[in-house]
């Protein structure tokens, strides 16, 4: 017997305190900040293609959603004012980051600590936290 994942009964884009909020109907409610949402992006770009191919993403911390677009009955995906638009998170996904929002969130500081790099833009460090990979395209 396979388990069902949960899926969201209403999703909620705060933009003044820019916070995505997502009930699921397992009881669950996730505010997830545009921030978080924008530094675990699911996409390749941030994420690579495997294992220790991640690109720290620095200088976000005031990143905003400009849209919130269904993709199908699974997923969203959000256009980010710095133009990141590749990803897509599922329902999945989404319960899956908000479930460790806060070991995640914890782990994106002590990354960003160990790199020099800053949560706002333009501040020193932030173009260094990126590390040359290989492009991917995205």
């Amino acid at each position: 017997m396979a388990i069902r994942a949960p899926t969201p009964t209403n999703i909620t884009l705060h933009s003044a305190s820019r916070v995505l909020e997502v009930e699921f109907d397992d009881a669950q409610v996730f505010k997830l900040p545009f921030e978080f949402l924008r530094v675990y992006s699911p996409s390749a770009e941030v994420r690579g293609h495997g294992p220790g191919q991640e690109t720290l993403q620095a200088g976000k911390r005031n990143v905003t959603i400009t849209e919130l677009n269904p993709i199908g009955h699974y997923a969203v995906q959000p256009i980010f004012s710095d133009g990141h638009s590749s990803g897509i998170y599922s329902w999945d996904y989404l319960h899956e980051i908000g479930t460790h929002q806060a070991r995640l969130w914890s782990e994106y500081l002590a990354q960003l600590e160990g790199a020099g790099a800053s949560r706002d833009a333009g501040a020193p460090g932030t173009a260094a936290a990126a590390p040359a990979g290989p492009a991917c395209g995205h």
